[in-house]
């Protein structure tokens, strides 16, 4: 072959990298695009006056115009909806982080009879969905006493979370070395404080990755506290959203400055997730 067919290979070579390089930046930018429009419109319809919502939904809005954030946050509950969900939320992920993180080490390090049993029937409960068993639910949390109580929030989120909290830290222990647990147990470390001074700084990575997944579809679930609340005072985001829609008319400036709010703390929290997951990994690879 001589160099000029190989220096018109490499040429080739070169345009079609950066033909896939050029059509994946495409792709993502249309994907980024297709994703924050939504919320740009939202954005500015909390701004905006139900007529003008309907008359330049595209516009934007005069950002002084804050008469629909006065409006939720004097005459509507909705400081009780966002308590509410950061309680039912922050307690829910307190318990899915806390026993996932256990059940994880216990399984990704000590061999015992029933471990890969026990793996598989929480990666079995990511296959099915909670939802299906609304009806026994209904009944276990009537039978228990905490229907219309906050509690069967808590502990149903719990059960729907520690399935992949679980899958994740336990393929994750895994990979780390051996070596830093058993030199601790040679300087007369207890197991529990292996678990917490030494191994819990180490899986923070993916902690944060476990908490990201379930701390979003939580904070945003609509299906059961419809089903297990009926006490305005206890209503969550989502389902107190919908008392500001009325049976004939609705106050869309008010509705989508609520979801603008609602939709705040989470993207807050998840930008700093982000970043701790970013020097998690980085305190780690350095370790």
């Amino acid at each position: 072959m001589s160099a000029v067919d190989t220096s018109y290979q490499d040429r080739r070579g070169i345009i079609g990298t950066l033909g896939r390089d050029g059509l994946i930046q495409i792709i993502l930018v249309a994907n980024t695009f297709i994703m924050l429009v939504p919320i740009l419109i939202m954005i500015f319809s909390a701004f905006k006056s139900t007529p003008e919502i309907f008359k330049s939904p595209f516009s934007v809005p005069d950002f002084t115009n804050v008469v629909n954030f006065v409006k939720i946050w004097t005459q509507t509950n909705f400081l009780r909806y966002l308590f509410n969900s950061f309680v039912v939320t922050g307690a829910s992920m307190a318990l899915i982080l806390t026993l996932g993180t256990m059940a994880a080490y216990a399984l990704a390090r000590y061999k015992f009879w029933g471990a890969g049993f026990i793996l598989m029937f929480f990666i079995a409960g990511l296959t099915l969905p909670l939802k299906l068993a609304i009806i026994p639910l209904f009944m276990l949390m009537r039978d228990l006493g905490i229907l219309n109580n906050q509690l069967s929030l808590i502990f149903v989120y719990t059960a729907m979370g520690l399935p992949s909290t679980v899958f994740i830290m336990t393929g994750f222990i895994r990979t780390l070395p051996n070596e830093l647990e058993d030199a601790a147990r040679m300087d007369g470390a207890s197991e529990a404080r292996i678990m917490w001074a030494i191994m819990l700084p180490l899986v923070r990575p993916a902690m944060v990755i476990a908490g990201i997944q379930n701390v979003v579809p939580i904070w945003n679930d609509f299906f059961f506290p419809l089903v297990f609340i009926q006490n305005d005072a206890l209503k969550t985001l989502p389902q107190g959203l919908t008392t500001f829609m009325g049976e004939y008319t609705t106050d869309w400036g008010v509705l989508f400055a609520g979801l603008t709010l609602s939709a705040a703390p989470i993207i807050v929290i998840y930008i700093v997730l982000s970043k701790q997951f970013i020097s998690g990994m980085t305190s780690g690879a350095i370790k």
